[in-house]
Protein backbone atom coordinates (compact mmCIF):
# COMPACT_ATOMS: atom_id res chain seq x y z
CA UNK A 1 0.00 0.00 0.00
CA UNK A 2 1.70 3.35 -1.19
CA UNK A 3 -0.59 5.87 0.96
CA UNK A 4 -3.32 5.55 3.63
CA UNK A 5 -5.43 6.88 0.86
CA UNK A 6 -4.82 4.31 -1.40
CA UNK A 7 -5.22 1.91 1.41
CA UNK A 8 -8.82 3.45 2.34
CA UNK A 9 -10.12 3.18 -0.95
CA UNK A 10 -8.71 -0.62 -1.27
CA UNK A 11 -10.77 -1.47 1.95
CA UNK A 12 -13.50 0.52 0.36
CA UNK A 13 -13.52 -1.48 -3.00
CA UNK A 14 -13.20 -4.81 -1.00
CA UNK A 15 -16.49 -3.90 1.00
CA UNK A 16 -17.72 -3.22 -2.14
CA UNK A 17 -17.42 -6.60 -3.56
CA UNK A 18 -18.46 -8.37 -0.30
CA UNK A 19 -21.60 -6.43 0.09
CA UNK A 20 -22.06 -7.08 -3.67
CA UNK A 21 -22.07 -10.47 -3.50
CA UNK A 22 -23.65 -10.97 0.11
CA UNK A 23 -26.92 -9.28 -2.01
CA UNK A 24 -26.71 -11.37 -4.88
CA UNK A 25 -26.76 -14.99 -3.05
CA UNK A 26 -28.27 -14.14 0.37
CA UNK A 27 -30.79 -16.92 1.45
CA UNK A 28 -32.64 -16.99 4.31
CA UNK A 29 -29.78 -18.28 6.41
CA UNK A 30 -26.26 -16.91 5.09
CA UNK A 31 -25.85 -17.14 1.36
CA UNK A 32 -26.50 -19.44 -1.18
CA UNK A 33 -24.35 -20.32 -4.58
CA UNK A 34 -24.59 -23.47 -6.26
CA UNK A 35 -21.51 -24.08 -8.53
CA UNK A 36 -22.67 -23.87 -12.01
CA UNK A 37 -25.98 -22.46 -10.85
CA UNK A 38 -27.56 -19.04 -11.34
CA UNK A 39 -26.49 -17.33 -8.04
CA UNK A 40 -22.77 -17.95 -8.45
CA UNK A 41 -22.68 -17.17 -12.24
CA UNK A 42 -24.51 -13.64 -11.20
CA UNK A 43 -21.55 -13.24 -8.90
CA UNK A 44 -18.79 -14.16 -11.23
CA UNK A 45 -20.81 -11.94 -13.94
CA UNK A 46 -20.33 -9.28 -11.29
CA UNK A 47 -16.92 -10.03 -10.76
CA UNK A 48 -15.71 -9.76 -14.17
CA UNK A 49 -17.62 -5.98 -14.18
CA UNK A 50 -14.92 -5.26 -12.07
CA UNK A 51 -12.54 -6.49 -14.12
CA UNK A 52 -13.81 -4.76 -16.88
CA UNK A 53 -13.54 -1.65 -15.01
CA UNK A 54 -9.98 -2.43 -14.68
CA UNK A 55 -9.40 -2.52 -18.01
CA UNK A 56 -8.70 -6.56 -17.64
CA UNK A 57 -7.84 -9.08 -20.54
CA UNK A 58 -10.78 -11.63 -20.06
CA UNK A 59 -10.93 -15.14 -20.78
CA UNK A 60 -13.85 -18.18 -19.94
CA UNK A 61 -11.61 -21.23 -20.20
CA UNK A 62 -13.84 -24.57 -21.05
CA UNK A 63 -14.87 -25.15 -17.89
CA UNK A 64 -16.16 -21.94 -17.16
CA UNK A 65 -13.43 -20.61 -15.10
CA UNK A 66 -12.90 -16.83 -15.32
CA UNK A 67 -9.25 -15.61 -16.05
CA UNK A 68 -8.72 -11.36 -15.85
CA UNK A 69 -5.56 -10.33 -17.01
CA UNK A 70 -3.16 -7.35 -16.07
CA UNK A 71 -0.88 -7.66 -19.13
CA UNK A 72 3.23 -7.33 -17.79
CA UNK A 73 6.13 -6.12 -19.36
CA UNK A 74 7.00 -9.37 -21.04
CA UNK A 75 4.32 -11.16 -21.63
CA UNK A 76 6.49 -14.29 -23.16
CA UNK A 77 6.75 -15.28 -19.69
CA UNK A 78 4.47 -17.58 -17.95
CA UNK A 79 1.71 -15.70 -15.67
CA UNK A 80 1.63 -14.54 -11.98
CA UNK A 81 -1.76 -16.10 -10.85
CA UNK A 82 -4.02 -15.77 -8.06
CA UNK A 83 -7.60 -16.12 -6.91
CA UNK A 84 -9.74 -18.76 -5.50
CA UNK A 85 -13.64 -19.95 -5.86
CA UNK A 86 -16.85 -18.21 -6.34
CA UNK A 87 -19.63 -20.74 -4.69
CA UNK A 88 -20.41 -21.65 -1.78
CA UNK A 89 -22.24 -24.13 0.56
CA UNK A 90 -25.96 -23.99 1.17
CA UNK A 91 -26.73 -21.34 3.42
CA UNK A 92 -23.08 -20.86 4.32
CA UNK A 93 -20.67 -18.08 4.86
CA UNK A 94 -19.76 -15.13 2.65
CA UNK A 95 -15.93 -15.44 2.68
CA UNK A 96 -15.24 -18.88 1.76
CA UNK A 97 -13.40 -18.52 -1.94
CA UNK A 98 -14.51 -15.33 -2.34
CA UNK A 99 -11.97 -13.74 -0.07
CA UNK A 100 -9.23 -14.87 -2.18
CA UNK A 101 -10.94 -13.85 -5.47
CA UNK A 102 -11.04 -10.18 -3.71
CA UNK A 103 -7.75 -10.34 -2.96
CA UNK A 104 -6.81 -11.07 -6.40
CA UNK A 105 -8.97 -8.29 -7.61
CA UNK A 106 -7.24 -5.90 -5.13
CA UNK A 107 -3.89 -6.46 -5.97
CA UNK A 108 -5.02 -5.61 -9.95
CA UNK A 109 -6.72 -2.06 -8.33
CA UNK A 110 -3.99 -1.56 -6.51
CA UNK A 111 -1.46 -1.84 -9.68
CA UNK A 112 -3.60 -0.01 -11.60
CA UNK A 113 -3.28 2.97 -9.19
CA UNK A 114 -0.30 2.71 -8.13
CA UNK A 115 0.68 2.45 -12.18
CA UNK A 116 2.87 -0.91 -11.61
CA UNK A 117 3.23 -3.22 -14.64
CA UNK A 118 4.86 -6.43 -13.34
CA UNK A 119 7.49 -7.95 -15.54
CA UNK A 120 4.88 -11.13 -16.04
CA UNK A 121 1.06 -10.92 -16.69
CA UNK A 122 -0.87 -10.91 -13.61
CA UNK A 123 -3.89 -13.11 -13.67
CA UNK A 124 -7.27 -13.27 -11.41
CA UNK A 125 -8.03 -16.69 -11.52
CA UNK A 126 -12.41 -17.05 -10.83
CA UNK A 127 -13.01 -21.10 -10.61
CA UNK A 128 -16.52 -22.23 -10.62
CA UNK A 129 -17.97 -24.96 -8.32
CA UNK A 130 -14.99 -25.91 -5.75
CA UNK A 131 -17.40 -27.49 -3.16
CA UNK A 132 -19.53 -30.90 -3.75
CA UNK A 133 -22.21 -30.33 -1.32
CA UNK A 134 -24.88 -29.99 -4.53
CA UNK A 135 -23.52 -33.14 -6.82
CA UNK A 136 -21.31 -34.84 -4.32
CA UNK A 137 -17.80 -33.81 -6.40
CA UNK A 138 -15.59 -31.12 -4.66
CA UNK A 139 -13.34 -28.81 -7.39
CA UNK A 140 -15.33 -29.56 -10.10
CA UNK A 141 -14.08 -26.13 -12.04
CA UNK A 142 -10.26 -26.76 -11.32
CA UNK A 143 -10.14 -30.78 -12.23
CA UNK A 144 -12.97 -30.04 -15.38
CA UNK A 145 -9.73 -27.21 -16.57
CA UNK A 146 -7.59 -30.25 -15.78
CA UNK A 147 -9.41 -32.69 -17.90
CA UNK A 148 -9.97 -34.93 -14.87
CA UNK A 149 -14.03 -35.03 -14.86
CA UNK A 150 -15.30 -38.49 -15.29
CA UNK A 151 -18.03 -39.40 -17.28
CA UNK A 152 -19.55 -40.65 -13.86
CA UNK A 153 -19.04 -37.44 -12.93
CA UNK A 154 -21.19 -35.84 -15.41
CA UNK A 155 -24.03 -37.96 -14.23
CA UNK A 156 -24.04 -37.61 -10.38
CA UNK A 157 -27.47 -35.70 -9.26
CA UNK A 158 -28.03 -32.67 -7.61
CA UNK A 159 -29.09 -32.81 -4.17
CA UNK A 160 -32.70 -31.51 -4.49
CA UNK A 161 -33.24 -30.78 -8.15
CA UNK A 162 -33.78 -33.16 -11.42
CA UNK A 163 -30.48 -32.25 -12.85
CA UNK A 164 -27.16 -33.55 -13.65
CA UNK A 165 -23.64 -32.18 -13.01
CA UNK A 166 -23.28 -32.56 -16.49
CA UNK A 167 -27.05 -30.56 -17.41
CA UNK A 168 -25.86 -27.50 -15.17
CA UNK A 169 -22.42 -27.27 -17.18
CA UNK A 170 -24.36 -27.48 -20.14
CA UNK A 171 -26.94 -24.94 -18.93
CA UNK A 172 -24.05 -22.45 -18.85
CA UNK A 173 -23.66 -22.52 -22.26
CA UNK A 174 -20.26 -25.16 -21.96
CA UNK A 175 -19.80 -28.57 -23.29
CA UNK A 176 -19.25 -30.97 -20.08
CA UNK A 177 -17.76 -33.63 -22.30
CA UNK A 178 -14.43 -31.40 -23.15
CA UNK A 179 -13.42 -31.67 -19.38
CA UNK A 180 -13.71 -35.59 -19.31
CA UNK A 181 -10.37 -36.11 -22.16
CA UNK A 182 -7.80 -36.98 -19.50
CA UNK A 183 -6.01 -33.88 -20.96
CA UNK A 184 -6.27 -29.55 -19.73
CA UNK A 185 -8.36 -27.26 -21.37
CA UNK A 186 -5.64 -24.58 -20.98
CA UNK A 187 -2.05 -24.56 -21.12
CA UNK A 188 -0.45 -25.03 -18.09
CA UNK A 189 3.01 -23.86 -18.86
CA UNK A 190 2.17 -20.54 -19.05
CA UNK A 191 1.61 -20.41 -15.32
CA UNK A 192 4.31 -19.63 -12.89
CA UNK A 193 2.65 -19.94 -9.78
CA UNK A 194 -0.84 -19.79 -8.51
CA UNK A 195 -1.25 -18.18 -5.14
CA UNK A 196 -4.62 -19.10 -3.35
CA UNK A 197 -5.56 -16.76 -0.35
CA UNK A 198 -8.61 -18.42 1.95
CA UNK A 199 -9.96 -17.82 5.26
CA UNK A 200 -8.16 -20.47 7.71
CA UNK A 201 -11.44 -21.79 8.57
CA UNK A 202 -10.27 -23.40 11.82
CA UNK A 203 -9.20 -21.77 14.96
CA UNK A 204 -5.65 -21.05 15.27
CA UNK A 205 -5.06 -17.79 13.57
CA UNK A 206 -8.11 -16.45 14.79
CA UNK A 207 -7.51 -17.55 18.67
CA UNK A 208 -3.94 -15.40 18.62
CA UNK A 209 -3.91 -11.50 19.02
CA UNK A 210 -0.68 -10.95 17.17
CA UNK A 211 -0.41 -13.67 13.96
CA UNK A 212 -3.40 -13.70 12.06
CA UNK A 213 -1.87 -14.41 8.61
CA UNK A 214 -0.55 -18.18 7.61
CA UNK A 215 1.76 -19.79 5.28
CA UNK A 216 -0.08 -23.38 4.51
CA UNK A 217 2.48 -26.33 4.55
CA UNK A 218 0.36 -28.62 2.71
CA UNK A 219 -3.52 -30.00 2.11
CA UNK A 220 -4.31 -33.11 3.73
CA UNK A 221 -5.66 -35.90 1.28
CA UNK A 222 -9.10 -37.64 2.99
CA UNK A 223 -10.13 -41.09 2.68
CA UNK A 224 -14.22 -41.12 3.14
CA UNK A 225 -17.47 -43.54 3.53
CA UNK A 226 -20.62 -41.65 2.49
CA UNK A 227 -22.86 -44.44 4.01
CA UNK A 228 -22.02 -47.05 6.09
CA UNK A 229 -24.05 -49.37 7.70
CA UNK A 230 -24.36 -50.30 10.68
CA UNK A 231 -27.53 -53.85 10.44
CA UNK A 232 -28.57 -55.26 13.31
CA UNK A 233 -32.22 -56.72 14.66
CA UNK A 234 -35.12 -54.04 15.20
CA UNK A 235 -37.36 -55.11 18.27
CA UNK A 236 -39.37 -53.74 21.01
CA UNK A 237 -37.36 -51.56 23.61
CA UNK A 238 -39.29 -53.02 26.19
CA UNK A 239 -39.08 -56.93 25.55
CA UNK A 240 -35.85 -57.77 24.50
CA UNK A 241 -33.21 -57.60 27.17
CA UNK A 242 -29.59 -56.86 26.62
CA UNK A 243 -28.16 -60.35 25.90
CA UNK A 244 -30.54 -61.01 23.51
CA UNK A 245 -30.22 -57.32 21.50
CA UNK A 246 -29.04 -56.45 18.25
CA UNK A 247 -28.52 -52.85 18.53
CA UNK A 248 -27.24 -51.30 15.29
CA UNK A 249 -27.18 -47.84 17.25
CA UNK A 250 -25.14 -49.00 20.21
CA UNK A 251 -22.79 -51.17 17.33
CA UNK A 252 -21.76 -48.09 15.63
CA UNK A 253 -21.43 -46.02 18.83
CA UNK A 254 -19.02 -48.41 20.46
CA UNK A 255 -17.16 -48.00 16.71
CA UNK A 256 -17.12 -44.37 17.48
CA UNK A 257 -15.78 -44.37 20.59
CA UNK A 258 -12.97 -47.10 19.94
CA UNK A 259 -11.33 -45.39 16.71
CA UNK A 260 -11.75 -42.13 18.59
CA UNK A 261 -9.27 -43.72 21.15
CA UNK A 262 -6.80 -44.70 18.00
CA UNK A 263 -7.10 -41.61 16.87
CA UNK A 264 -5.63 -39.96 19.94
CA UNK A 265 -2.93 -42.75 20.23
CA UNK A 266 -2.11 -41.66 16.46
CA UNK A 267 -1.86 -38.37 17.74
CA UNK A 268 0.12 -39.20 20.63
CA UNK A 269 2.60 -40.55 18.13
CA UNK A 270 2.98 -37.37 16.50
CA UNK A 271 0.74 -38.42 13.09
CA UNK A 272 -1.50 -36.11 11.39
CA UNK A 273 -4.52 -36.81 11.27
CA UNK A 274 -8.46 -35.85 12.08
CA UNK A 275 -11.11 -38.10 12.11
CA UNK A 276 -15.36 -37.07 11.68
CA UNK A 277 -18.41 -39.12 11.28
CA UNK A 278 -20.32 -35.86 10.69
CA UNK A 279 -24.26 -37.57 9.39
CA UNK A 280 -25.74 -39.99 11.94
CA UNK A 281 -29.32 -41.75 11.40
CA UNK A 282 -31.26 -44.07 12.75
CA UNK A 283 -34.34 -45.79 9.93
CA UNK A 284 -36.98 -43.69 9.05
CA UNK A 285 -39.07 -45.74 10.95
CA UNK A 286 -37.24 -44.89 14.33
CA UNK A 287 -39.04 -44.13 17.07
CA UNK A 288 -38.87 -43.90 20.75
CA UNK A 289 -39.98 -47.66 22.10
CA UNK A 290 -37.99 -49.45 19.20
CA UNK A 291 -34.34 -51.39 19.10
CA UNK A 292 -32.45 -49.61 16.30
CA UNK A 293 -31.99 -51.79 13.52
CA UNK A 294 -30.19 -49.93 11.05
CA UNK A 295 -27.76 -47.05 11.57
CA UNK A 296 -26.32 -45.29 8.61
CA UNK A 297 -23.18 -42.95 8.92
CA UNK A 298 -20.49 -41.12 7.40
CA UNK A 299 -16.67 -41.18 7.93
CA UNK A 300 -14.11 -38.67 6.95
CA UNK A 301 -10.29 -39.27 7.71
CA UNK A 302 -7.71 -37.12 6.73
CA UNK A 303 -4.14 -36.39 7.25
CA UNK A 304 -1.01 -35.35 5.63
CA UNK A 305 0.26 -38.54 4.85
CA UNK A 306 -2.55 -40.85 2.69
CA UNK A 307 -0.02 -43.94 4.63
CA UNK A 308 -1.99 -42.34 7.44
CA UNK A 309 -5.69 -42.00 6.53
CA UNK A 310 -4.78 -45.72 5.04
CA UNK A 311 -3.55 -47.64 8.50
CA UNK A 312 -6.66 -45.56 9.87
CA UNK A 313 -8.88 -46.73 7.77
CA UNK A 314 -7.57 -50.69 7.93
CA UNK A 315 -8.17 -50.21 11.65
CA UNK A 316 -11.75 -48.77 11.26
CA UNK A 317 -12.39 -52.16 9.36
CA UNK A 318 -11.02 -54.54 11.57
CA UNK A 319 -12.74 -52.78 14.47
CA UNK A 320 -15.80 -52.62 12.92
CA UNK A 321 -15.73 -56.51 11.92
CA UNK A 322 -14.81 -57.31 16.14
CA UNK A 323 -17.02 -55.27 17.63
CA UNK A 324 -20.07 -56.91 15.03
CA UNK A 325 -19.32 -60.33 16.02
CA UNK A 326 -19.29 -59.57 19.49
CA UNK A 327 -22.82 -57.29 19.19
CA UNK A 328 -24.53 -59.81 16.53
CA UNK A 329 -24.50 -56.59 14.32
CA UNK A 330 -23.04 -56.35 10.54
CA UNK A 331 -21.12 -53.56 9.57
CA UNK A 332 -21.30 -52.56 5.25
CA UNK A 333 -19.08 -49.85 3.79
CA UNK A 334 -19.57 -48.50 0.39
CA UNK A 335 -17.37 -47.45 -1.88
CA UNK A 336 -13.87 -45.95 -0.63
CA UNK A 337 -13.66 -42.26 -1.91
CA UNK A 338 -9.78 -41.07 -2.28
CA UNK A 339 -8.54 -38.03 -2.22
CA UNK A 340 -4.22 -37.57 -2.23
CA UNK A 341 -2.48 -34.96 -0.16
CA UNK A 342 -1.21 -32.03 -2.10
CA UNK A 343 2.28 -30.77 -0.94
CA UNK A 344 2.73 -27.39 -1.73
CA UNK A 345 5.14 -25.86 -3.65
CA UNK A 346 8.37 -24.80 -0.61
CA UNK A 347 9.97 -22.23 -3.35
CA UNK A 348 6.87 -20.20 -3.64
CA UNK A 349 5.73 -20.26 -0.21
CA UNK A 350 9.61 -19.21 1.08
CA UNK A 351 8.49 -16.54 -1.47
CA UNK A 352 5.41 -15.69 0.82
CA UNK A 353 7.52 -16.00 3.57
CA UNK A 354 10.20 -13.55 2.45
CA UNK A 355 7.46 -10.98 1.45
CA UNK A 356 5.89 -11.61 4.94
CA UNK A 357 9.27 -10.45 6.48
CA UNK A 358 9.57 -7.22 4.06
CA UNK A 359 6.15 -5.67 5.45
CA UNK A 360 6.43 -6.47 8.35
CA UNK A 361 3.61 -9.46 8.74
CA UNK A 362 3.90 -12.23 11.50
CA UNK A 363 2.79 -15.30 9.73
CA UNK A 364 2.16 -19.01 11.29
CA UNK A 365 2.78 -21.86 9.06
CA UNK A 366 0.12 -24.65 9.13
CA UNK A 367 -1.79 -27.17 7.59
CA UNK A 368 -5.06 -27.11 5.79
CA UNK A 369 -7.22 -29.68 6.65
CA UNK A 370 -9.96 -28.93 4.75
CA UNK A 371 -9.33 -28.94 0.12
CA UNK A 372 -8.97 -26.53 -1.90
CA UNK A 373 -8.56 -25.79 -5.68
CA UNK A 374 -4.80 -25.52 -4.62
CA UNK A 375 -4.78 -29.14 -4.52
CA UNK A 376 -5.57 -29.65 -8.18
CA UNK A 377 -3.63 -27.12 -9.62
CA UNK A 378 -0.32 -28.29 -7.62
CA UNK A 379 -1.05 -31.35 -8.17
CA UNK A 380 -0.89 -30.86 -11.75
CA UNK A 381 2.86 -29.79 -11.39
CA UNK A 382 1.57 -25.86 -11.14
CA UNK A 383 3.88 -24.14 -8.77
CA UNK A 384 1.44 -23.68 -5.97
CA UNK A 385 1.00 -22.06 -2.47
CA UNK A 386 -1.60 -20.88 0.15
CA UNK A 387 -2.38 -18.04 2.45
CA UNK A 388 -4.17 -18.28 5.53
CA UNK A 389 -6.07 -15.28 7.10
CA UNK A 390 -8.29 -15.74 10.51
CA UNK A 391 -11.92 -15.55 10.53
CA UNK A 392 -14.47 -16.28 13.16
CA UNK A 393 -17.24 -18.61 14.11
CA UNK A 394 -16.03 -21.30 11.68
CA UNK A 395 -16.87 -21.98 7.87
CA UNK A 396 -19.39 -23.56 5.90
CA UNK A 397 -22.31 -22.19 8.41
CA UNK A 398 -23.62 -18.67 8.07
CA UNK A 399 -22.55 -17.65 10.64
CA UNK A 400 -18.99 -17.22 9.30
CA UNK A 401 -16.98 -13.74 9.87
CA UNK A 402 -13.73 -12.16 8.95
CA UNK A 403 -12.45 -8.67 10.16
CA UNK A 404 -11.72 -6.72 7.33
CA UNK A 405 -8.54 -5.63 9.22
CA UNK A 406 -7.36 -9.32 8.56
CA UNK A 407 -8.70 -9.80 5.17
CA UNK A 408 -6.46 -6.77 4.40
CA UNK A 409 -3.04 -7.51 6.20
CA UNK A 410 -3.30 -10.98 4.37
CA UNK A 411 -4.07 -9.62 0.85
CA UNK A 412 -1.16 -6.69 1.46
CA UNK A 413 1.44 -10.20 1.83
CA UNK A 414 -0.30 -11.43 -1.55
CA UNK A 415 0.29 -7.65 -3.14
CA UNK A 416 4.03 -7.68 -1.89
CA UNK A 417 4.41 -11.56 -3.00
CA UNK A 418 3.81 -10.19 -6.56
CA UNK A 419 5.19 -7.31 -6.26
CA UNK A 420 8.79 -8.90 -5.58
CA UNK A 421 8.41 -12.11 -7.58
CA UNK A 422 10.80 -11.46 -10.01
CA UNK A 423 12.77 -9.13 -8.30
Amino acid sequence: MTSSSLELEGRALAERIFDTVRQLSVDTLGVTRQGYGPKETAVIDFLRSLGKELSLEERIDAAGNVWLTLAGKDRSLPAFVAGSHADSVPQGGNFDGLAGVAAAMLCAWWMRHTNFQPERDFSVLILRCEESSFFGKAYVGSLGMMGKLTAADLELKHRTEPVTLGEAIAACGLDPKQLTMGRPVIDTSKIAAFVELHIEQGPVLTSSADVRTGIVTGIRGNIRHKCVKAIGETAHSGAVDKAYRHDALMAAACLMHTMETHWQRFLDAGEDLVFTSGVFKTAPTAAISVIPGLVTFTIDMRSLSMDTCERFHALLVSEAERIGAERGVRFEFDAMLRTQPAALNQMLSERIAHAAKLCGIPVAHLASGAGHDSAVLGNAGIPTAMIFIANQNGSHNPDEAMELADFMRGTELLWRTVENYDK
